[in-house]
């Protein structure tokens, strides 16, 4: 049997539309038999939900979107189709939310329920009418704003009790003080600069007390062998006033003084020959009369020694009267 050309054309083009549209719908997730297991539930709102769109349990995708219908004229709700890539256990309890991204592609988030029944293919899954992502954060901004809220109001009753308590007087108080820290504070910016000052290493008092502090310290190293010397000698020194007896030193002196104080006292009484020679005048002169009449003696002695030694070498005796005082006074000269 031999086949024209033309039904040759025709039959690949037939088959060239069949692989096109097979190819499509395989790209878009779909398969033309439509076979496999499919979900089903309803939103009033898909929030740009499209064929394709991934479907997440617990973050792994389990699917994807297979068809996207109305289910009537009006638009109210929306019939989305759920094709799973393998039969899992969906509780029946369980509810699908789309979600939608940052980046614009939304999809659908199962959330597992409890139930112990298990959706089976071509059953409806509740649906959950998702804020979006605005709405997730306004819902989770709305508690912290209504605590603002409530910290700002009592904020503000505190403020108007302080402003209450604080009278003129106590407001001028405040004043002065904030006054005062200010003086305080440029006062101790001085003394820090003072301070530096005194601290630079090269004109510093601090520096050249330090350096002179060194040369001290120096001279002192440089000396240690005298100071040690030094300090033995008051070592030696201390020890000898240690082993002297300073005690029966004072206690002999005491009692030198003692017998000097009743030596004295005897001096000074009519007692005993040296303290009637001092306080006896009688006997004052009768010393002095004798001594008087003893130079008188020695001077007619020595004037008339005729009279005394008949000795003819002198020649004839001296019969001369004597003499009655001395010849030149000799008493008063002794």
């Amino acid at each position: 049997m031999k086949i024209s050309n033309e039904a040759k054309v025709g039959a690949l083009a037939v088959v060239s539309i069949a692989l096109l549209i097979f190819g499509y719908n395989f790209l878009r997730g779909r398969s033309v038999l439509k076979t496999g297991n499919f979900l089903y539930t309803k939103y009033t709102d898909a929030k740009s939900l499209m064929v394709s769109n991934p479907v997440y349990i617990n973050g792994y995708q389990v699917g994807s979107v297979y068809d996207i219908e109305n289910e009537d004229a009006s638009l109210k709700n929306i019939v989305i189709t759920i094709k799973l890539k393998d039969k899992y256990k969906i509780p029946d309890n369980s509810t699908a939310t789309v979600k939608s991204s940052i980046l614009g592609t939304p999809s659908i988030e199962i959330i597992l329920g409890n139930g112990n029944k298990f959706l089976e293919s071509g059953d409806t899954i509740e649906s959950v009418q998702s804020s979006g992502l605005i709405g997730d954060i306004t819902s989770k901004i709305d508690p912290i704003t209504d605590q603002i809220k409530k910290t700002m109001s009592n904020l503000d009753t505190v403020l108007h009790n302080i402003n209450s308590i604080f009278d003129a007087r106590v407001k001028g108080n405040i004043a002065d003080m904030m006054y005062n820290m200010d003086s305080a504070t440029k006062n101790i910016a001085k003394a820090t600069a003072a301070l530096n000052l005194m601290l630079d290493k090269e004109h510093g008092s601090l520096t050249g007390t330090v350096q002179n502090l060194n040369s001290v310290t120096k001279n002192l190293a440089d000396n240690n062998n005298k100071v040690n010397i030094i300090l033995t000698n008051v070592e030696t020194t201390t020890q000898h006033f240690s082993d002297a007896d300073i005690n029966g030193a004072v206690t002999r002196l005491k009692t030198s003084i003692d017998q000097m104080n009743i030596l004295l006292t005897k001096v000074n009484s009519d007692k005993g020959s040296l303290g009637m020679l001092m306080n006896d005048k009688a006997l004052y002169n009768n010393l002095n009369s004798t001594v008087r009449s003893a130079n008188t003696l020695m001077d007619d002695l020595r004037i008339h020694p005729k009279r005394y030694v008949n000795i003819s070498v002198f020649g004839k005796k001296d019969k001369t009267g004597p003499i009655t005082k001395p010849a030149s006074d000799t008493s008063s000269k002794n």
